[in-house]
């Protein structure tokens, strides 16, 4: 059977062996010494991450840039609306209806976000492992919808822009063998042939799996990762209930909470004084009209956040819950699977019971390669949930070969199948985070997140040089993401470099090369050093590539606060 990338006129002939197909999905490792263990020590306290600041002249330019693209963009709003009426029908009346949406409300899409569409949502093929093949295309009108136009050449890219943690997403190998068995016993939909409509042997199967791997009693598996929290806390809250959020939590927790109807009160972000502070306030209160004591409180916090790539403090909040006797719910998305000695999580990598986390949330889109969401708690919450959560109630059950691959994952990472080859997964990407973080932060870049995260925030901070790095990392073949407002402030835009257990060293050296190389020409490096990269503690970083590359694999252990 053909590629669907060897369909393409111009693409590159797809004639690896097996094998050597197998080594371009997950790279092959070249030393035990590119290996390390996710773990915090219990005995030293957990490090604060440092935020470092750009010099004020940084964010001068950002507000400007800004302001600049703001007076354009409304100049050619006017003057487009009288002399090219066509292009604005979506925001002028038709026919006595009222326009679809206001100019201002879409004014951010049209002409700033639009600008840089190409560095968006860039149309790919085959397996997203240690490389990625990427459509190329083009465009000759800037702001217009659907004006791209394929050349029909593919590129194939070196892939920092997937959640693909522990390398499972993979055309070859034990969990695609698994995949294409369920097909066989089950079909391709979640109604078999032999088992009852809905759910089968295979989804009683997975959710054992998983309570067992996270260390619950129960869990419910979804379809869907954003559907699991969007429809979570109805069934679990109500207008007499209280949910306190962090302030940087999943847009699906915010909307599962509004839906609920409860109270919703929200903390600075990983602040745990502003935390106990709400708590005692609320407690003291207790419900806004009637000051009785709240039905249920929930803290909601995620483990590891995808933006800013740090971890949320654990200890702290188990302790909090118990002096306060609030539920605590834990999104794992990004961090199960990457973090911990065997790869199950916040818990793991800190050292707490999972008997103290009332709910253990995660998606099985990341770490493992599949698709949809979990939740795991006690049994009783569990049968709870199976009554009446809209996800599964009006929602689509896991197909089977996406089950088998969540199965076949979990238990390679467990040791159960292909001993070893779980414990090398963890052990490359605790190494390949803190390699690449520490090269970063050495070269100058200001990088956000805790040591052992895989998600590497580097900031860009003006609008222009965001797509302007993409692009150029694009020409050295390196796929990577840009992230810019509303999804981060407006003066913080980023590149989110996502690593994974795919990736061998020496390809992350040629990463790091690559962003030195468009670092310097784009002006990015002007760390302070207060957040760590430096020879001499608060100096700014010195470092020259060569010494990066021979040094940092030999210190990444080392702590960078």
């Amino acid at each position: 059977m053909k590629s669907e990338a060897s369909k393409i006129p111009n693409a590159p002939p797809d004639n690896f062996t097996p094998a050597e197909r197998t080594e371009r999905e997950f790279g092959r490792l070249t030393s035990k010494e590119h290996l390390y263990v996710s773990q915090h020590i219990s005995s030293e306290p957990l490090p604060e991450p440092i935020m470092d600041e750009p010099p004020y002249f940084i964010l001068i330019c950002t507000y400007l840039n800004y302001l600049i693209l703001i007076i354009i963009g409304h100049i050619r709003d006017f003057f487009g609306q009288i002399f090219y009426p066509a292009d604005f029908k979506a925001l002028t009346g038709q026919n006595g209806l009222a326009p679809w949406y206001s100019g201002f409300e879409s004014f951010y899409v049209r002409r700033l976000k639009m600008r840089l569409d190409d560095c968006f949502a860039r149309p790919i093929c085959g397996a997203p492992g240690r490389f990625i093949k990427c459509f190329e295309r083009i465009t000759d009108k800037v702001n217009v919808n659907g004006s791209y136009h394929y050349t029909g050449d593919v590129v194939e890219c070196l892939n920092l822009s997937s959640y693909n943690y522990l390398g499972f997403a993979q055309s070859s190998g034990t969990c695609t063998d698994a995949a294409l068995a369920s097909v066989e016993q089950y079909g391709t939909s979640a109604c078999g042939p032999r088992e009852q409509i809905g759910t089968t042997s295979l989804h009683v199967e997975c959710e054992r799996v998983i309570a067992e791997f996270v260390g619950k009693p129960s869990a419910l598996v979804f379809s869907m990762g954003f559907g699991t929290n969007a429809n979570l806390f109805t069934s679990l809250v109500n207008s007499k209930c209280l949910v306190i959020s962090d302030e940087l939590n999943h847009a699906s927790i915010r909307f599962g909470v509004r839906m609920s109807g409860a109270s919703v009160k929200v903390f600075p972000h990983n602040d745990m004084e502003a935390l106990e502070a709400l708590l005692r306030a609320q407690i003291s209160a207790g419900q806004p009209k009637s000051h009785r004591p709240w039905k249920k409180i929930i803290v909601a916090v995620e483990g590891l956040y995808s933006m800013e790539g740090n971890l949320c403090n654990l200890p702290k909040l188990v302790e909090l819950r118990e002096k306060y006797r609030f539920f605590l719910f834990v999104d794992e998305a990004h961090s199960i699977g990457a973090l911990g000695p065997n790869g199950k999580g916040i818990c793991d990598y800190f050292g707490v019971s999972p008997n103290k986390i009332d709910l253990l949330m995660g998606t099985v889109t990341k770490s493992f390669g599949a698709t949809g969401g979990y939740v795991a708690a006690d049994t009783a919450v569990i049968d709870r949930l199976r009554l009446d959560i809209a996800t599964n109630v009006y929602g689509e059950s896991i197909a089977p070969p996406v089950l088998a691959q969540i199965i076949s994952s979990l238990n390679i990472i467990d040791g159960k199948v292909n001993p070893g080859e779980g414990t090398e997964r963890l052990q490359r990407i605790a190494f390949n985070s803190r390699y690449l973080r520490l090269a970063l932060k050495r070269l100058g870049f200001i990088v956000y997140g805790a040591d052992d995260s895989p998600v590497i925030p580097v900031l860009l901070f003006l609008p222009a040089k965001m797509p302007a790095f993409s692009r150029m990392m694009y020409e050295h073949k390196i796929a990577v993401v840009v992230v810019g407002y509303p999804a981060t402030p407006l003066t913080s835009g980023r590149v989110r470099l996502c690593v994974s257990a795919a990736l061998t060293k020496e390809d992350l050296d040629r990463v790091i090369e690559a962003m030195s190389e468009v670092g310097d020409k784009l002006f990015l490096k002007f760390s302070s050093g207060i957040a760590g990269g430096a020879k001499k503690k608060g100096e700014a970083p010195r470092w020259a590539l060569d010494d990066v590359l021979a040094n940092t694999a030999r210190d990444c252990t080392i702590s960078m606060a």
